[in-house]
């Protein structure tokens, strides 16, 4: 690993070209990344292993190298969750266990972690299916359909049975999918541009977002008084309140209310999103497809819904999860800001230093992943790169603060995967196929494919009067 660091104080000639003379002149780097941020972060590792770019008024550092990249989460102490996505996402979640400081964390994740332990992740594979099988089940033959609203069906309701058991109904399971939409759309602007004044101009865009904030805070609260007026659950809300009534682990009422918030949209906007790009990405590689319809078949012959036997028999369909991940990380980009002045990377940053960190800069490295491009489920069937300490494949963190619930999510996306490949093929509509644009997180958002029966011999076709069986190859 170089010890090389390079002060970007000007974008590389590509991006020059963007900012027009006198036009938020102090923004620099945040435009590039504002405007075409994937090519702009890739484009950083020419300039060494640790970089510094200009975002607004503010400086920041992005580091480029998995090593130092693993450095960095493992030193939690030095290097807390901070900076211009976390001030925002503060704002919007209160310090529940994805944004808290690092002092609250440990005793914060000690009384989650039990929800999505494994034992308690396969109890609920039948039910993870049954969403799965809810939101493909009226599906008709050639007929257009949303996967990305789909998807997001698919997680919120997922995750909502392991917050809320089954309290949100139909209705207010759509007002949340509707707030975390707007939600996410106005999270990334807020994030690169970090100018709070342009943020409370009584713009269309601005009042959308406090809008969509408002409403899900008050949807959450409703579900709290729901509870407490009702009978206890086994679920991570009932887990909360109870620690809350009793004084246990320093619960507070505010803390029921910012945990459910911060895993209502963390638990359902970056699992949807990586659903959608699986199948967007299967459906342009039609070889992978292939090789998972044949698992799948296999593995479910004469059934629909996997079961939690079933998971260690799909290493193909949970490959095609990994690589979806490696390829289009839902979590993308992620800042922590400096506890203490630190050496790090040959460069002495000090106290108060944002540092960022790309899981998609660091999957699009040819040094780590050949052929970054291509999508290539097969590179984790070898197992070449699972036993890596320092490596580079990090689409939920690492370190003590590692993502919660990842094992929940790739057992949602397993069973999902597995579910609607069982029954039906997703094809995109002719023409192109429109590039995605990142947001707080990554994946398309208005993704719309033409579904096909597989005609596997379920008795699944569901032809209709008027049904096109259209061939999108």
């Amino acid at each position: 690993m170089s010890n090389h660091v390079h002060d970007v104080h000007e974008p590389a000639p590509t991006w020059r070209s963007g900012t027009a003379p006198g036009i938020f002149p102090s923004v620099g780097h945040g435009i590039a990344l504002f405007r075409r941020p994937l090519e702009f972060l890739n484009s950083l590792s020419a300039y060494g292993d640790l970089v510094e770019i200009r975002l607004g008024p503010m400086r920041a550092w992005v580091v480029c190298h998995p090593r130092l990249v693993h450095e960095m989460l493992r030193d939690t102490r030095t290097f807390d969750k901070g900076g211009p996505l976390y001030e925002r996402l503060r704002a919007l979640m209160g310090d529940g266990v994805v944004t808290c400081p690092h002092g609250d964390h440990r005793r914060q994740r000690r009384l989650l972690q039990p929800a999505f332990r494994p034992s308690r992740v396969a109890g609920l594979t039948e039910a993870l299916g049954e969403e799965a099988e809810s939101v493909c089940g009226a599906w008709r033959a050639g007929r257009e359909v949303d996967v990305s609203a789909a998807m997001m069906a698919l997680t919120t309701g997922a995750i909502s049975r392991v917050l809320l058991s089954d309290s949100l109904d139909a209705a207010r399971a759509a007002e949340v999918r509707d707030c975390l939409a707007g939600i996410v759309h106005g999270l990334f602007v807020r994030t690169v541009v970090p100018v709070d004044a342009l943020f409370r101009v009584p713009l269309p865009a601005n009042r959308r977002y406090r809008d969509a904030v408002a409403r899900l805070h008050r949807l959450v609260d409703a579900a709290i008084a729901e509870r407490r007026a009702g009978e206890p659950r086994d679920d991570l809300l009932g887990t909360l309140l109870a620690a809350a009534d009793a004084g246990e682990h320093g619960v507070t009422p505010g803390e029921v209310h910012d945990q459910l918030v911060s895993l209502l949209l963390t638990g359902s906007e970056s699992p949807s999103l990586g659903l959608s790009s699986a199948f967007g990405l299967l459906a342009r590689h039609p070889e992978a497809e292939r090789e998972l319809h044949a698992e799948v078949d296999s593995v479910l012959a004469g059934r629909t819904l996997p079961t939690s036997a079933d998971l260690p028999r799909l290493p193909y369909t949970r490959a095609v999860i990994s690589e979806t991940l490696r390829h289009s990380p839902p979590g993308w980009l992620f800042t922590r800001s400096t506890t203490r002045e630190v050496e790090f990377g040959g460069r002495r940053l000090p106290r108060g230093t944002t540092v960022v960190y790309s899981p998609y800069l660091l999957h699009h490295a040819p040094s780590s992943f050949p052929d970054p491009e291509r999508f290539r489920p097969e590179r984790w069937l070898s197992g070449e790169h699972t036993d890596q300490p320092y490596g580079a494949m990090v689409p939920f963190s690492a370190g003590s603060r590692k993502c919660l619930g990842d094992s929940f999510a790739m057992a949602q996306s397993t069973v999902a995967v597995a579910t609607i490949a069982r029954r039906w093929r997703l094809r995109h509509p002719p023409g192109p196929v429109a590039p995605v644009r990142p947001a707080v997180t990554l994946g398309p958002r208005s993704l719309r494919m033409i579904c096909e029966p597989r005609g596997d011999g379920l008795g699944r076709r569901s032809w209709g009067a008027g049904d096109n069986l259209v061939d999108h190859t």
